[in-house]
């Protein structure tokens, strides 16, 4: 009898198992895995009751919390599909998505509320409104969480004849174009990612893993599923914060976390650190923007602590790449561990020039990340052309830009889609590129990344003004930050004569690049 891989299955197996076992840490609040599988099936059976059938799509937008955790397997026990909010993104990108996705369930933190309600009359779709909040009086028009779940019973529900090719959620991307696209993730996708998070970054039963990367994130980078099937500690921080984190590392016995390399940063520079004793030696995972070398050199040595870099996209359920320590890279080699890595386990990968070929893997020659694997998504939410064009050949295409070496280890050097990843956020630069042209001084203008020792990457504006044109650097930024959300907008701004083109008048945004570099030269020499 075939079985199918369910994400259900991670906390069924630690509550049958370690029921009595710390699940939660949120705050002052403690929930066993017994609590969290019985406060689960009570939001299955609440969602149920509100008319939420198989394949319906119920979304949150919270920061960290245990509400957030327990939503995983509350939606996914009904063979609902969880649409997570990204809760940096401003009110327009929520009416946006929350429409798009036919959202029929909104669950929303109490600090986000007001923003809902300024957009609510524009969300058709959604019937039931239920603020995640202790027991407290709700908002008019809103139901209580606790309150809501406190009169259905914690019994399960009966089998939805769930599918492993199913969806477990349709997690919205931060923007590779100027609207977001709806990632669709399957049961299969993310079992499978929780194995490799198990099996290539050492999660194991003893961990106080905590959250400083937001739930949201490709469902947690596959925490949510891998750190409870085998009864880890979920310890949740709302909000990053250095004295919070080395706070609550100490007081719990942190052993594991997943970050954005600002967050690394933001430890690595946080002043009070000898003020806490740490009896653990934490394993941190980082992606996004590769960190510097420095950063990884300094957590080992300076903290005593462990580095490990992976690589992934929303697509990929994410993992792709981990660079471990082994004989291909010795633990003193912090340039080569900054890398995104050698495929994980079930992943293959090319690095191919236009046509489709392999360049050669001499770590020098220059072409697309390509992958295929189980963790594959199964589409983007009602974008076929997009899905085309992103699954071609039975591989994905990830838009990333590439150097490969002779044991198959992946160097980023580049992003073909121009994304700019900063603190871990995916920013789309014709999007930013698009609001700055809204600006009457504004002739023509493009965004390129540059580094930036806090949140890796930050967008910098090059700007053309038009005659007569007097706009200056702080006027841009002040107009992009009332337009959108605040880490999609530039933290730099200079202005050019004119933007270098292509004969036929195509934007050459890597002599933009080139030339930002030969000042950063000039100025250090």
């Amino acid at each position: 009898m075939e079985i199918p891989l369910l994400v259900t299955d991670f906390l069924s197996r630690a509550a049958a198992l370690y029921p009595e076992k710390v699940a939660i840490i949120d705050g002052e609040q403690r929930l066993t895995y017994a609590e969290f599988e019985r406060r689960s099936k009570r939001l299955a059976q609440a969602l149920v009751h509100a008319g939420v059938e198989k394949g319906d799509r119920v979304c949150i937008l919270s920061p960290n919390s245990h509400f957030f955790l327990e939503s995983f397997y509350g939606v996914s026990q009904i063979g609902a599909v969880l649409v997570p909010l990204n809760y940096r993104l401003v009110a327009g990108d929520h009416e946006y998505i929350i429409n798009h996705a036919g959202v029929k369930v909104l669950l929303v933190d109490q600090d986000y509320v007001e923003m809902i309600d300024a957009i609510r009359e524009a969300l058709g779709s959604v019937t039931t409104w239920v603020v995640a909040q202790e027991d407290q009086e709700a908002p008019a028009g809103w139901v209580n969480w606790e309150r809501w779940i406190a009169g259905a019973p914690d019994r399960a529900l009966p089998d939805p004849g769930l599918r492993e090719t199913d969806l477990v959620s349709i997690n919205y991307t931060s923007g590779t174009t100027a609207r977001p696209k709806g990632v669709m993730l399957s049961h299969r996708n993310c079992y499978l990612n929780a194995y490799n998070l198990t099996v290539h970054l050492g999660v194991c039963h003893d961990d106080v893993a905590l959250w400083t990367l937001p739930m949201f994130h490709c469902n947690g980078w596959g925490g949510v599923y891998a750190l409870t099937g085998l009864g880890a500690t979920h310890v949740v921080l709302r909000s990053v914060d250095a004295q919070a984190i080395f706070g609550l590392i100490e007081g719990h016995g942190v052993t594991f976390a997943c970050m954005a390399p600002t967050v690394l940063n933001t430890i690595l520079e946080y002043s009070g650190r000898d003020r806490h004793t740490i009896t653990t030696r934490p394993r941190f995972v980082v992606a996004g923007a590769p960190p510097p070398a420095a950063f990884i050199e300094r957590l080992e040595k300076e903290l005593g602590w462990d580095f490990i870099e992976i690589y992934g996209l929303t697509e990929t359920s994410p993992l792709l790449t981990v660079t471990p320590v082994d004989h291909l890279t010795r633990r003193e080699d912090y340039g080569r561990r900054s890398r995104a890595g050698i495929p994980v386990t079930g992943v293959a990968l090319k690095v191919c020039d236009e046509q489709g070929i392999p360049v050669s893997q001499d770590d020098r020659a220059i072409g697309e990340v390509c992958a295929r694997s189980n963790v594959i998504f199964e589409g983007y939410w009602k974008q076929p052309q997009a899905t085309a064009e992103a699954l071609r050949d039975g591989w994905f295409h990830t838009g990333d830009l590439a150097t490969w070496d002779a044991s198959g280890s992946i160097n980023i050097v580049d992003r073909k889609k121009d994304v700019i990843i900063s603190g871990g956020e995916n920013i789309s630069s014709p999007e930013l590129e698009a609001v700055l042209y809204e600006h009457p001084s504004v002739l023509e203008c493009a965004v390129i990344g540059v580094p930036d020792a806090r949140w890796g990457e930050t967008p910098k504006a090059l700007v053309v003004r038009r005659q007569g044109g007097e706009a200056s650097e702080a006027e841009l930024i002040t107009f992009c930050r009332e337009r959108l959300a605040h880490f999609k907008c530039p933290t730099s701004v200079a202005f050019l004569e004119a933007l270098p083109r292509t004969a036929t008048g195509k934007l050459q945004k890597f002599k933009l690049r080139e030339q930002y570099w030969e000042s950063q030269s000039k100025r250090v020499n």
